[in-house]
């Protein structure tokens, strides 16, 4: 509303200097702000609800399910065009007896590698890395849980390598229980140079040393029996699937870790003959092979999946397939 002043009013406050409507208009000033304010909030608050809210696009994870789908029926049709453009430069595939396939030797013995559809195949997404976890028949018609791991590149998800292993269960017998170890001296427990210390892989980004640290950090809490830093490192997720064994939870790592501090037993990790690293976004994906110290286990190959959270990397999954030579063809 705008006042309209007669002459005479308007000459009073002329004379007087416009003290009477100075002073009303300072007295409002306060209340003017404030409804200034609660009219601007009001139109945003307004504008934000009358908004028509669009349904989310798909998610990355439905796109990744369906081309991981797209990837193993194409496998069996042996249609190399399209698992070619599916799979990024650097693929690998490591069949149940730790058996490993380039790419090129993946490309051309398709069929025979071909694995039966899983019913349970799911997707999880970690920035630009993906994985697809489930159980299907492999080629050899064995009982498997699978580690598909995708990368967004350019725009588009490649798939960086496919893992299979045979856990505790009819295709395979479980692995001996966990026992108490022999007391082990100081050094015993905490002597670890590879992978430790150093491992033999050259870092190529800042990144990829962050995770290299995490990796290390992990390893040197197992030789400690330190539960608590070991945790901070690994993902509420995290889920161990190793060749002969039942799955084991992150919960599940961590009491026993406990239990050999208690029972004071020694630990050893497996060396790391060679590894590949991929960084993408706030995801990683880390290729290694392994030989066991312990003359009990065969070497074996892992692939862990890693989400950076809160600045800090944490490993998601580990699956680690023994290298069964005596089953490979």
């Amino acid at each position: 509303m705008v006042a309209v002043y007669g002459p005479a009013r308007l000459g009073a406050e002329i004379r007087g200097g416009g003290g009477m409507a100075a002073a009303k208009r300072r007295d409002n000033r306060p209340l003017l702000h404030r409804l200034w304010f609660g009219a601007v909030l009001a139109g945003v608050l307004i504008a934000v609800l009358a908004e028509p809210r669009a349904e989310p696009a798909p998610g990355d994870d439905a796109v990744v399910l369906a081309a991981d789908a797209t990837l193993g029926d194409a496998v069996r049709a042996g249609d190399r065009s399209t698992v070619r453009r599916l799979l990024a430069l650097q693929f690998t595939y490591a069949d149940e007896n730790g058996r490993v396939y380039e790419r090129k030797e993946f490309l051309s013995a398709l069929k025979s590698l071909a694995a039966v559809p899983a019913a349970d195949a799911k997707a999880t997404v970690y920035g630009s890395v993906a994985m697809v976890t489930g159980h299907r028949k492999s080629a050899a018609d064995n009982d498997t849980f699978f580690l598909d791991v995708w990368a967004k590149q350019k725009g588009a998800w490649r798939a960086l390598t496919i893992q299979d292993v045979l856990l505790a269960g009819e295709s395979q017998p479980a692995a001996a229980p966990e026992r108490p170890g022999a007391p082990a001296t100081e050094a015993q427990s905490h002597e670890c140079k590879n992978p430790c210390q150093s491992i033999p892989y050259r870092v190529r980004s800042p990144a990829e040393q962050d995770v290299v640290n995490a990796f290390q950090a992990i390893e040197k809490a197992s030789i400690a029996h330190d539960a608590e830093e070991w945790g901070r490192h690994v993902a509420g997720e995290f889920v161990l699937y190793r060749s002969g064994h039942t799955p084991t939870a992150r919960s599940e790592r961590i009491a026993a870790i406990q239990r050999q501090q208690q029972n004071h037993g020694a630990v050893t990790v497996g060396e790391v003959e060679s590894m590949r690293l991929a960084v993408y976004g706030d995801g990683a994906a880390m290729i290694a092979n392994h030989a066991a110290p312990d003359p009990a286990r065969l070497p074996y190959r892992a692939t862990r999946v890693w989400v950076k959270r809160n600045g800090q990397w944490q490993m998601v999954i580990s699956v680690q397939t023994d290298v069964n030579t005596a089953q490979q063809h």
